[in-house]
């Protein structure tokens, strides 16, 4: 199906099978709609027959825009990832800041779209991701990270960033649950001190802690000799 990319149509591909008033197919309205889906149903739910029914098209028009179904999940992958920086007024003026605003607006997208972090460590990087790690990079290394830590500096906040979201978006526990958990660890034999002290269970700073994890890491960063 490569070949047919490049003869990519926006009529429905002349076939018939797509309705006259349904709008022209396109490769971003396929993405789009491959979005959609996913957000409704997750990874498994997203099927090339699913897709051409939600576009109201037939299977094989599909194939004008898109090369198969993991083109389909890269291209909607790499869609989700796009960097959005702040606003003039917000932007940090430090090298933290910065490295703070581009990780908590990865790991927001990825919330938005919870597939997203599933998906990413199996799908070759995007444009989009491959921005984020540029970025990224660039910061710490202008900040006086050496080039010898640059990328266990990067693998570390990445998987901050891919820990902390997959936790959240799959934890599902009530404040019910939490609070019984929390009451199983004061009994009398004492067996965790520590995070009964610390009411560890009921901690739901989501926000909060995964800040305050990035602060930790850019701490023992700060303090490297450059």
């Amino acid at each position: 199906m490569a070949g047919k990319r490049g003869k990519a149509r926006t009529d429905g591909g002349g076939t018939g099978e797509d309705a006259p008033s349904d709008p022209p197919l396109t490769r971003e309205r396929i993405v789009a709609t491959a979005v959609d889906l996913l957000d409704a149903e997750g990874i498994g739910g997203l099927t090339m027959r699913r897709l051409a029914d939600r576009l109201g098209a037939g299977v094989m028009s599909l194939y004008w825009h898109v090369e198969n179904k993991d083109d389909v999940l890269a291209l909607a992958l790499d869609t989700v990832l796009a960097y959005r920086p702040p606003a003039s007024t917000d932007v940090p003026a430090d090298w933290r800041g910065q490295v703070v605003h581009l990780l908590e607006d990865w790991r927001v997208a990825m919330l938005r779209h919870p597939w997203a972090a599933t998906l990413l460590p199996r799908q070759p990087l995007g444009r989009n991701a491959l921005d984020r790690l540029e970025r990224l990079s660039r910061t710490l290394s202008e900040a006086g990270v050496a080039d010898d830590d640059l990328n266990a500096a990067i693998w570390s906040l990445w998987n901050s960033v891919m820990g902390a979201t997959v936790t959240r978006a799959s934890y599902d526990r009530s404040a019910e649950d939490r609070a019984a958990a929390q009451r199983r660890l004061e009994d009398p034999s004492g067996q965790h001190p520590t995070i009964e002290r610390s009411r560890l269970l009921l901690d739901d700073d989501w926000d909060g802690v995964f800040r305050r994890g990035i602060g930790f890491l850019l701490d023992g960063l700060s303090r490297r000799p450059r």
